[in-house]
C-alpha cells in the first residue's frame, strides 16, 4: 500500500457545488433494473466519511455522503431490490442487493438528533452541482476498514488538509453541537 485514495469524486480536486441545486435520481450499480432513488434537495454537511458502515467505492478509502430532509427522498424504481444492510445500526442503509449500492440511510429513531435526515451519495447520481464535501469526519477509522495503515495517516490527513476537507475522528463541531444542544435540551439543561 503506497497511497491512500480519498475517494474518486474529490481525489483530482473538489468540486464546488452550484447554488440553488434542487436535487436529482441516485441509480445504483447494476446493469439494468437500477434502482432508482428521486431526491428534491441539494445535500448539506457533505463529507468525506472514514466510518466502516458508509458503503464506499472499490479502492476507496472514505466514503461521501450528505443529508437531506427525509421527505425529499422517494424510490421511483426497483425498490424490491433494496434491503436494510444492518437491522441493528442507528442508520438504516438501504442497499441494492444485487450490486450492494447504498442508495440512503435513514434513522428511524425519532428520539435521535439527525432524525428527519436522510444520508445520501451524491455519486450515484449523473447530475452534477450537488454541494462539495466540506470535511473529512472519522479519519482514523479508515485503519480499522483496512483502507490506511497507522503509519500512513499523516500523508491521508495532509491530503485531507491539501483538498479542502478538514480532518476530524468525529464529526465535525456543527454537528457535535447539534448532538449536544439536542441531548441537552431532551435532559432539561437547556429549554
Amino acid at each position: 500500500m503506497t497511497e491512500v485514495l480519498i475517494h474518486p469524486s474529490v481525489d483530482q480536486g473538489v468540486k464546488k457545488g452550484q447554488p440553488g441545486f434542487s436535487g436529482g435520481t441516485l441509480r445504483c450499480s447494476c446493469a439494468s433494473d437500477k434502482v432508482e432513488v428521486k431526491v428534491e434537495s441539494n445535500v448539506a454537511h457533505n463529507h468525506a466519511c472514514g466510518c466502516t458502515k458508509c458503503w464506499k467505492p472499490e479502492g476507496a478509502a472514505f466514503s461521501v455522503i450528505g443529508v437531506v430532509p427525509r421527505d425529499k427522498v422517494s424510490v421511483m424504481a426497483h425498490e424490491d431490490k433494496l434491503a436494510v444492510v444492518d437491522e441493528k445500526a442507528t442508520i438504516q442503509r438501504h442497499a441494492c442487493n444485487i450490486c450492494g449500492v447504498h442508495l440512503y440511510g435513514r434513522i428511524e429513531n425519532k428520539d435521535h438528533p439527525f432524525y428527519g435526515l436522510d444520508f445520501i451519495h451524491v455519486e450515484l447520481s449523473n447530475k452534477t452541482g450537488w454541494e462539495e464535501p466540506r470535511f473529512a469526519a472519522f479519519v482514523s477509522s479508515i485503519i480499522e476498514g483496512g483502507g490506511a495503515l497507522p503509519e500512513q495517516m499523516d500523508g491521508v490527513r495532509a491530503r485531507l488538509g491539501e483538498l479542502g476537507l478538514t480532518p476530524y475522528d468525529c464529526l465535525n463541531p456543527t454537528l457535535m453541537d447539534a448532538i449536544s444542544t439536542h441531548v441537552a435540551k431532551r435532559s432539561g439543561v437547556l429549554k
